[in-house]
């Protein structure tokens, strides 16, 4: 059983394959043409399956049902004092052609016209896996605060900005490892792992 990630973003790429050592892993180009896919889901969940179900549809366009199960991963920060906001809209906070550094200076922009240069956030992360075994799902967080600077080198999205519970740095800040360890999304692969076994032993 191999694993094709719904996305080609390289980040994401990575950081799943580096959790995930145990699988072959393929980022979405390395199959397929990439494709959009219209996210239009109220939830992180139903975005999660969203994506995970169309690109199973097209493995299966490809006939290759019986080799592959598509992962994806639907993640944002949600911001208390914002009411949830980005939540779900985190990708493309800042509008049509967001990009991580113009998200993340709206969201600076946001928190410092209520004065405020730290306050309560946290990530979540949907982990969806589609297969000729049905769909399945499973959710990851991080709490910790969103701060009205951009700190540190080593991260991508709002890394740069959040610090978790327990540390004094930002993500971007932190160790590697660390944040694999402490991530939303690495929590919610890790309980992934539980659904990807049971598929491989029905792949069999």
């Amino acid at each position: 059983m191999k694993i094709v990630l719904a996305t080609s973003n390289k980040d994401k790429v990575k950081e799943i394959k580096e959790f995930l050592q145990e699988y072959e892993i393929y980022a979405l180009s390395e199959i397929m043409k990439p494709f959009e896919i219209i996210e239009n889901g109220t939830s992180f969940k139903t975005n999660a399956l969203i994506k995970a179900q169309a690109v199973y549809d097209k493995i299966c366009e490809l006939n290759l049902q019986d080799e592959f199960v598509a992962l994806s991963d639907d993640s944002g920060i949600s911001v208390d004092v914002l009411d949830g906001a980005p939540g779900i809209y985190s990708a493309r906070y800042s509008g049509e052609n967001a990009t991580d550094a113009s998200n993340r200076t709206k969201l600076i922009s946001e928190l410092k016209a209520k004065n405020l240069t730290s306050t309560n956030a946290h990530y979540t992360a949907c982990i969806a896996v589609s297969s000729k075994f049905g769909s399945y799902t499973t959710h990851g967080f991080m709490h910790g605060k969103a701060i009205s600077e951009e700190r540190g080198e080593n991260g991508f999205g709002y890394d740069f900005m959040f610090i978790p519970n327990g540390f004094s740095k930002t993500i971007s800040e932190l160790d590697t490892q660390i944040k694999l360890e402490i991530s939303h999304r690495s929590k919610g692969l890790e309980l992934s792992r539980y659904i990807l076994k049971a598929l491989k032993r029905k792949f069999k």
